[in-house]
């Protein structure tokens, strides 16, 4: 995953110890740990949670309290795996957003900590979760705070309240808050003032604006490059005022992530979203267990079935998916396959829901395919939209690459490079070769919403020789081995199907 890497590695890289030793003796097992805790003190883990991490292993792997003939190897594992749980877990559940009401969420923070773009971030994610956000800015310290929440809100399509001339942040916040009350909006969220650095004025100012608002949430924004020092920020913003929620910022490229995650969770702050990005769905939940399941490369399947459960692709686009896999697939719905990417959301945090490293592999991936940030390659779907859109109706139901003497004026058209229109045809043959072989896994006559829940081996244990062939080709190279072979994919299957079964349960 783009962040924490060299964390989540070096936790993987311990464990491979346990499969590679023929005999997993107590040498073989310190060793493992003590990878585990040298990989936690390079990721800027306070020393005492590390040492408290340790402990807590060694005292799970007591051989008073491992019963005969249990599989060491995984004993060391989880217990590893849970220990790493509980030093991100505050076990304080989160304040969640209730529709049917009205829900006030104050942002506080020191400057610089990215918290006016977590704001708009925030509001993006339950827009998109159907509540009716609003953004209010009662910075009125920072020059320039009022145009940015501004130009974000516009960006977001969301309502925006603020007063440019009114220096009193408490005017602002109060007349905001009872204005967006009015207007029945079910999510407003009040930006307030940050500072350089931890000041009287700061902590005074904030508790006078939670006092006038009441708000039924209060998130502590923080930026992860400070590392173990978070615990002391976190600890005196908690003095002041109730912290309901934390957001980690910049954990796309710093080594001290590790260390502001573990220590604010010492604080009993409960950690609610990660940020690791520029872009406004570069917001990712955090829940522990699932954290340290995505970091060490297990995936999270629960999310997994969540994302693809939340797109309603068959409701935005059906004709794409039964096209995709019955030989009729064109242009047209290679647009819409672009519009449910960016229902997605960064590519890379579906691929570090899939089991296997997929997140890792897909790093290196983008890497070899042109880098950039998730926002990058969403650019560059963008562009791709836009030289479909110049197409002409008989082009777009075309169900083969356009002719190469047709990309100059589509070029001209879209006002992009000729080698993007390259690049469109080249994807097209793509998805096309991908709905081919995706044929060979399913049987004939599903409907769309049928195809998108189809588990291969919901009625089977076993993939036939025909399904197996078509899997192993629509992966990368090195993918499938990386999932631990066929068994590895079909076990995945197995655990997407059991997580369908409990969700039809209630479950």
């Amino acid at each position: 995953m783009s962040m924490l890497v060299d964390l989540g590695k070096g936790i993987v890289d311990a464990f491979g110890k346990l499969g590679t030793n023929l005999i997993l003796d107590d040498k073989t097992i310190d060793a493992v740990i003590r990878d585990v805790t040298m990989a936690l003190l390079k990721a800027d883990v306070n020393a005492s949670y590390v040492q408290k991490l340790r402990d807590e292993v060694k005292s799970q792997l007591d051989p008073k309290k491992i019963a005969e003939g249990a599989n060491k190897r995984d004993l060391v594992r989880q217990a590893i795996i849970q220990s790493l749980i509980k030093l991100v877990d505050p076990g304080i559940p989160p304040f969640q957003p209730k529709k049917g009401k009205t829900n006030v969420v104050m942002f506080v923070g020191l400057q610089g900590s990215g918290k006016t773009t977590t704001v708009a971030k925030y509001a993006r994610y339950y827009q998109r979760k159907g509540f009716k956000p609003a953004l209010i800015c009662a910075d009125t310290f920072r020059a320039g705070a009022f145009e940015q929440l501004q130009q974000n809100a516009t960006k977001i399509k969301v309502p925006f309240w603020g007063k440019k001339d009114e220096t009193d942040p408490l005017v602002i916040a109060e007349t905001g808050v009872n204005f967006m009350k009015q207007e029945k909006f079910d999510l407003i969220i009040v930006d307030t003032s940050g500072r350089h650095k931890q000041s009287a004025d700061l902590l005074n100012e904030m508790e006078q604006v939670a006092n006038t608002i009441k708000p039924d949430d209060i998130v502590l924004v923080m930026d992860s490059s400070i590392g173990q020092s978070a615990y002391d920020q976190a600890a005196a913003f908690r003095s002041k005022v109730k912290i309901g929620s934390v957001i980690i910022t910049k954990l796309d490229g710093h080594a001290k992530g590790g260390g502001a995650l573990a220590a604010v969770a010492a604080t009993n702050s409960p950690i609610t979203f990660l940020g690791d990005g520029e872009g406004f769905d570069a917001l990712r939940v955090f829940n522990p267990s699932s954290f340290i399941s995505t970091l060490i490369g297990a995936g999270d399947i629960n999310a997994l079935v969540d994302k693809i459960e939340g797109l309603n692709i068959t409701k935005k686009a059906p004709d794409m998916i039964t096209n995709l896999v019955g030989d009729k697939f064109c242009m047209k719905d290679m647009r819409s396959m672009f519009e449910m990417f960016e229902d997605i959301g960064p590519v890379s945090q579906m691929m570090e829901m899939i089991p296997g490293g997929m997140g890792r592999m897909y790093e290196n991936l983008r890497q070899q395919t042109g880098g950039g940030s998730d926002e990058d390659v969403a650019g560059r779907m963008r562009k791709f939209v836009t030289i479909l859109d110049s197409m002409t109706p008989k082009e777009l139901a075309m169900t083969k690459p356009l002719p190469p003497e047709r990309y100059p004026r589509l070029a001209r058209g879209s006002g992009q490079p000729l080698g993007m229109v390259e690049y469109l045809m080249q994807s097209f043959k793509l998805f096309a070769k991908m709905g081919q072989q995706m044929k060979q896994i399913m049987p004939s006559g599903l409907s769309a919403e049928e195809m998108m829940k189809y588990n291969p081996l919901q009625n089977k244990n076993k993939l036939d020789p025909r399904q197996q062939a078509a899997i192993a080709k629509m992966m990368p190279p090195g993918t499938l081995q990386q999932m631990g072979g066929m068994s590895g994919f079909e076990n995945l299957m197995r655990k997407m199907a059991d997580v369908e079964k409990q969700k039809g349960k209630g479950g």
